[in-house]
């Protein structure tokens, strides 16, 4: 039993596909089935049902899944352990962000650790904070780009606070807010808000940060998108207002919308988040230092 077989094994319980996982693994599709042959024969074990159209997994290959996932972490963390001393921050590294943040601030942030560390190879993965959650659960990413706390829960995580992202309220060229420099957070109470779909964290925090339980509104639940595009359309159409975070903020915005800072300047903090006892711990330090050091313009800096 090889680590090689294991990895091949953890890629086709992740794309469920035996041409797509070959294609992840960087062998052809014969080489990378007849490889699992080899690891079934040698555990005396079936761990893939290969009759349904789409091959999943026996529950003992789950459990030996499971248990790879782990022993590959650690393998990996040895290779970067002795990677450091070539170099920091060199080689590949997996990072997770939110799509609320991604586009908008992606741009400047990578140009940024590529001038630092031109060796490092940044392997990006834009997911929502449950499912980027999960991703750590299976150590299937580094780090990732989070707005802070990440979670209510202790999952054994790191947390470096980047920013502070102030709030601001996009409403239409006509609305009575045109007349304002400042929006007070209460007078969105009575306000038709447009909002992201549950799991977006940006939902929860456009909800806190205008002092409002989701539970007591009715009228949240008219629209939900997907992408902070959409509500940007959606709020330009007449159909409502929405709070955007500041990197979010285009200065053509003025062509369809008004948009004015929250009164009393809430935000949310973005953070860079990663396992604790990562092998990689004192080089991620690192990174969230050079993150810290170029923060985009809009932005609070923290400290």
């Amino acid at each position: 039993m090889t680590l090689r077989e294991l990895r091949y094994l953890v890629a086709l319980a992740d794309f469920q596909h035996f041409g797509r996982a070959a294609e992840a693994c960087h062998v052809t599709q014969p080489t990378l089935s007849a490889q699992l042959r080899k690891l079934e024969d040698y555990l005396g074990q079936t761990l893939i049902d290969r009759e349904p159209r789409v091959p999943t997994l026996t529950p003992i290959g789950q459990q030996i899944v499971e248990r790879a996932r782990r022993l590959l972490a650690e393998a990996d963390d040895i290779l970067h352990l002795t990677r450091l001393r070539s170099g920091p921050l060199e080689g590949a590294l997996n990072l997770g962000i939110i799509p609320s943040l991604a586009p908008y601030y992606l741009p400047s942030a990578l140009t940024a650790v590529r001038e630092a560390y031109p060796k490092l190879q940044l392997i990006v993965r834009e997911e929502m904070t449950g499912q980027l959650l999960l991703r750590f659960d299976e150590q299937l990413i580094d780090a990732a780009l989070l707005a802070l706390p990440a979670s209510a829960d202790d999952r054994g995580l790191f947390e470096v606070p980047l920013f502070d992202e102030p709030f601001f309220v996009a409403a239409p060229k006509d609305h009575a807010f045109a007349t304002r420099d400042k929006v007070p957070a209460e007078l969105l109470a009575d306000q038709k808000l447009l909002l992201l779909t549950e799991g977006h964290c940006l939902r929860g925090q456009a909800l806190q940060a205008c002092g409002i339980a989701e539970s007591a509104r009715d009228d949240i639940a008219d629209c939900r998108a997907t992408s902070l595009e959409t509500l940007r359309q959606l709020v330009g159409a007449g159909l409502g207002l929405t709070l955007l975070p500041a990197l979010a903020v285009r200065t053509n915005d003025a062509d369809m919308l008004i948009v004015r800072p929250l009164a009393q300047g809430e935000s949310r903090r973005i953070g860079l988040v990663w396992r604790k006892g990562h092998a990689r711990h004192q080089e991620l330090q690192m990174l969230a230092d050079v993150l810290r050091q170029h923060l985009p313009t809009g932005v609070r800096a923290i400290g």
